[in-house]
């Protein structure tokens, strides 16, 4: 049972989109939208090709909120339930959902310090949902690439953005390490 595990590490790339308008300002919001987005994660696949994963994705340089001068970085963090089937020798789905959160820091220009450290930001905090599905394909031996599109819906997103409803679309590498053949 153990030889059926398999744990597949990975990186890569995308961008957000999400509905409003276009042009924004500092009042009246802004669409969390644009920008390159870096993740990191993992999957832990068990026997029956059913586990559960790990993505962390954040706004690769700082966004200009609202054309404000007012620096800030969404980090979206969630854990899924993942179902992973099979397409072919070469190919498989990934098909996951679960929890998170969605953390966004908005940067000032002075320091705040406690006891243990210092930061330059502020953070909100939201609850989100996610579904999301893309296609593994493996390029050579236990080495993949994975196109992907997910789907969040962050609770409350709107106090900081025009919309709740957020759409990442990227790719990933990664590397398989155990399972079955």
């Amino acid at each position: 049972m153990a030889a059926a595990q398999q744990f597949d590490p990975m990186f890569g790339f995308g961008t957000l989109t999400s509905p409003g308008a276009a042009s924004c300002n500092f009042f009246t919001g802004c669409p969390e939208k644009g920008g390159l987005y870096p993740n990191v994660g993992f999957d832990v696949i068990m026997p029956k090709r059913i586990g559960f994963g790990f993505d962390v994705t954040w706004r690769g340089g700082q966004g200009d909120y609202g054309g404000s001068g007012l620096p800030y970085r969404p980090i979206l963090l969630d854990f899924n339930g993942v179902y992973q089937p099979r397409l072919g020798k070469k190919a498989g789905l990934d098909l996951m959902g679960g929890i998170g959160f969605q953390s966004t820091r908005f940067y000032s220009a002075t320091y705040n310090c406690d006891f243990f450290s210092c930061t330059n930001y502020t953070s909100t905090n939201h609850f989100l949902v996610d579904v999301g599905a893309g296609i593994r394909y493996y390029v050579w031996g236990h080495f993949f690439v994975r196109p992907e599109v997910r789907y969040y819906h962050v609770v409350n997103n709107t106090n900081e953005f025009t919309g709740n409803d957020l759409v990442r679309v990227g790719a990933s590498i990664g590397y398989t390490i155990g399972g079955s053949d």
